[in-house]
């Protein structure tokens, strides 16, 4: 009994320790599937981090790229520092110009917009003399295009175009569309070599005649400011096709120029006349070939002008003299007059940033073209010979800056042509040749529908105003002018003797600049 209990307890025993061993390797087992399990679960976590950075890097490249691809977008409108406007490869183009909306007063009718045409203030004899005149007008408005780019370092090329809507043609007219046409101001090009200092500039714009205020280079012209686009009586200027070269000097302080300009020689008096004559034509290709249209002079060669400027510390002077050439044939025989003048101008901060004073003048034969009032340039004798006419110009201007949003101006001018004239007499017929010839017929300048065949002497002119900047900011700027002109029209004494007629004009202006 004791034995059987025996061997049924080491049985039991033994069953026990095979259980415990089974148990023992069933746990092992399960250990290794369960780490195996996180192995696994590890692995695909590592792959998911690898997916997701793989796709941050992506990410990131994509980002990259956009950033890049807007930098280079705005760089190439952004402009090089220094500059405005937008950038075109590698061309910066500014926008220029502004909106305007005139009005004028006349105390006498001249028929003319806002550039009044100062050798025609009518007489009394003439109706216009006892009616004023009133308008409105748009056609200041102005538009201008620069280009500018450098081809290295040293050399820069300018590109610029301005243009307004003061043209008119036969087809232009008030009554309903008010239909008149752009017109060129200014259109040149520009090459500037900074290392050598020379300049070139090639197409319209301003005459090299015209003052500066700094140097000798274009968009520096100093004009009278006011609204009235013939400007005052004796301001020199034209804008006209032509070539110049200037050279600076001496760090800058002192510049030469060289130009050719159009020219363009005006007439006056009786011209000759008959088989293998020629003073002038009616235009041709291109040109005004209306019946009373514009006349085209036949000049033997361009005008030249030399120009001087000099800064030496305090205000900017210059010096020029003008050459040009007048042609005219008569009986198959050609005749050329070699006339020419000078001119000086002076542009003074008389108190920096508060008081700007400007001196221009001029004097010479056969120049008259190249002042506001258009008095002529030469006459004719009986023969068909050409008679410079002695001319002179002053302009005297004043322009305050009481506050940076207010300009005032104030200018005085004067221009004056000298009389030539030769009277032939074949039988009982005079002809009257020349220009102020004291047997030309005034009798009735001041009667209502007399006869008056005055030669202009003097042309004065005297102007006032202000321009108010009332708005700044981030969407341009708008002003606001106003301009009082007198201007009288002395004449050359005939038989009934001389006088004056003059014209008190008022204007306003409102411009809009959204540049």
């Amino acid at each position: 009994m004791q034995i059987r209990s025996l061997m049924m307890a080491g049985a039991v025993a033994g069953l026990a320790i095979g259980v415990a061993g089974t148990a023992s390797a069933q746990s092992a087992s399960d250990q290794i599937r369960a780490q195996q399990a996180q192995i696994d679960y590890m692995k695909r976590q590592i792959d998911l981090m690898q997916q997701k950075l793989q796709d941050l890097q992506t990410t990131t490249q994509a980002t990259q790229q956009a950033a890049t691809a807007t930098a280079a977008a705005v760089a190439k409108v952004t402009p090089p520092a220094g500059k405005k406007g937008i950038q075109v490869g590698a061309v910066t183009i500014t926008p220029g110009g502004f909106i305007d909306g005139d009005f004028l007063y006349r105390n006498k009718n001249m028929t003319s917009d806002t550039n009044t045409k100062f050798n025609s203030i009518p007489f009394g004899n003439s109706s216009n003399d006892h009616v004023d005149e009133t308008r409105f007008s748009a056609r200041q408005s102005r538009l201008s295009l620069l280009a500018t780019t450098d081809v290295d370092s040293s050399t820069h090329l300018t590109a610029y175009y301005e243009m307004d809507f003061q043209g008119a043609s036969n087809t232009s007219n008030s009554n309903q569309s008010n239909s008149y046409e752009p017109r060129i101001r200014n259109i040149y090009a520009t090459v500037d070599w900074d290392d050598i200092g020379l300049h070139l500039l090639a197409g319209q714009s301003w005459s090299l005649a015209t003052l500066n205020s700094k140097g000798i280079s274009p968009r520096n012209e100093v004009t009278p400011i006011g609204i009235d686009q013939a400007y005052v009586p004796g301001f020199t200027y034209t804008r006209a096709p032509g070539f110049r070269v200037t050279k600076d000097l001496l760090d800058k302080t002192l510049w030469l120029a060289a130009s050719v300009e159009q020219p363009q020689t005006t007439t006056t008096g009786t011209a000759p006349s008959g088989t293998g004559t020629l003073v002038t034509n009616t235009g041709g290709t291109y040109f005004d070939a209306d019946t009373g249209g514009p006349s085209y002079s036949i000049d033997a060669a361009p005008d030249f002008i030399a120009k001087v400027a000099w800064e030496p510390g305090f205000g900017h002077y210059e010096l020029y003299g003008i050459a040009s050439f007048a042609r005219d044939r008569v009986n198959f025989v050609n005749h050329t007059q070699i006339d020419g003048a000078v001119g000086v101008g002076v542009n003074l901060p008389v108190l920096p940033k508060l008081l700007d004073f400007q001196v221009t003048g001029q004097v010479g034969q056969g120049e008259g073209r190249y002042s506001a009032g258009q008095l002529p340039d030469v006459t004719f004798g009986a023969n068909g010979s050409i008679h410079p006419l002695t001319d002179y110009n002053v302009l005297v201007g004043l322009v305050g800056h009481p506050t940076p949003t207010v300009d005032v101006y104030g200018f005085a001018g004067l221009e004056h042509a000298d009389r030539w004239y030769q009277n032939v007499t074949v039988g009982k017929t005079t002809t009257q040749y020349g220009y102020g010839d004291p047997l030309a017929n005034n009798t009735g300048c001041n009667i209502e529908g007399g006869t008056c065949t005055a030669n202009t002497r003097d042309l004065m002119g005297l102007t006032t105003g202000f321009w108010w900047k009332f708005y700044q900011g981030d969407f341009g700027s708008a002003r606001w002018g106003a301009q009082y002109e007198y201007v009288a029209r002395n004449v050359w004494p005939g038989a009934g003797g001389g006088g004056t007629a003059d014209n008190n004009i008022v204007m306003t202006a409102f411009r809009f600049y959204p540049f």
